[in-house]
């Protein structure tokens, strides 16, 4: 709010507030009464409105039933990411005890009764991390409309239903994080959770420590802003240069945009490092289990994220 005297002398016909100091006059006249706080108010001053509290909202009440949304526990479950959940139920797919959902708010306390397909879901495990090589010429998903390979094309059939933690580019090969845990994927993406991850670029076209620096401060490329990057020119081959990057964000072929901001071309591209996960002597195709201690201990240091 404005100046009370200033409201008082906008009004038409309003008597001016009386001269002198402003806290003297309060002292001093005995229109004025005590607030909650102990405070004299103002004779002058609009009395104020008691104001209801806010009732709590809808994903505290849920909290605290213990109840998440359906979305939210089929992808902890793994069976899909929460916007493929969103899809599914759009689709039908998902019911419980026989009747069809129709909303993704929905809130439940376990899978009890849930079932996608016809098929029963099962209560979530543990949560697993495997460390994939992913091999360029192949898609980070599920299927693809023009009939592409994707990484299930690759990955050993024996495994269990696995979500992609981030995506890699078609001809980007490198580390792919791979879990069963949606939730815990939706933490690890999360440019909040301040995970880093590693790139090492090979461009065509010349550039300079000096101009791999700006990158530290952020950088606008056709309106999309790109939080601080740190670059190191490791070396330059004939008219390639290998350049070493390291991100927060993960933003959709920020690699690669970036350094085309400078006029680079990238020709070959390898993530190899994903938090504390390392590519290491992993070959093309091959997949490995992080120890189940391992993942607990660096679950521990991530932020917790956000109740939807």
């Amino acid at each position: 709010m404005g100046d009370n005297w200033a409201i008082l002398l906008h009004g038409a016909g309003m008597a001016k507030p009386p001269s002198g100091n402003r806290r003297g006059n309060r002292r001093d006249h005995g229109g004025g009464s005590d607030g909650k706080d102990g405070r004299r108010r103002s004779p002058y001053s609009r009395p104020r409105k008691e104001r209801k509290p806010a009732p709590p909202s809808k994903g505290a009440l849920a909290r605290e039933d213990g109840e998440q949304r359906i979305a939210k526990l089929l992808a902890r479950a793994g069976v899909a990411s929460r916007r493929e959940v969103e899809r599914m139920i759009a689709d039908g797919r998902i019911a419980l005890d026989g009747v069809t959902i129709e909303t993704p708010a929905t809130l439940l306390k376990s899978l009890h009764g849930v079932a996608v397909d016809g098929k029963m879901v099962k209560e979530p495990e543990p949560t697993k991390l495997y460390l994939f090589h992913k091999p360029p010429g192949c898609l980070t998903a599920e299927r693809d409309p023009k009939g592409r390979k994707t990484i299930y094309d690759v990955l050993p059939a024996d495994l269990p239903r696995l979500m992609p933690i981030g995506r890699l580019d078609y001809n980007t090969e490198g580390l792919l994080l791979l879990t069963n845990d949606g939730g815990f994927k939706r933490q690890m993406e999360m440019p909040s959770s301040g995970v880093e991850r590693s790139y090492r670029a090979r461009a065509l076209g010349r550039i300079s420590q000096d101009q791999l620096e700006q990158l530290a401060h952020g950088i606008t490329v056709e309106g999309i802003r790109y939080g601080k990057i740190n670059a190191n020119l490791e070396r330059r081959t004939g008219a390639n240069q290998w350049i070493e990057m390291t991100l927060t964000e993960g933003k959709n072929r920020e690699v690669r945009r970036v350094l085309e901001y400078f006029d680079l071309k990238v020709n070959r591209l390898i993530r190899t490092r994903y938090g504390i996960f390392k590519l290491g002597d992993l070959v093309p195709g091959e997949i490995g289990e992080v120890n189940r201690t391992d993942l607990v201990k660096f679950q521990s240091t991530l932020p917790t994220p956000k109740t939807l």
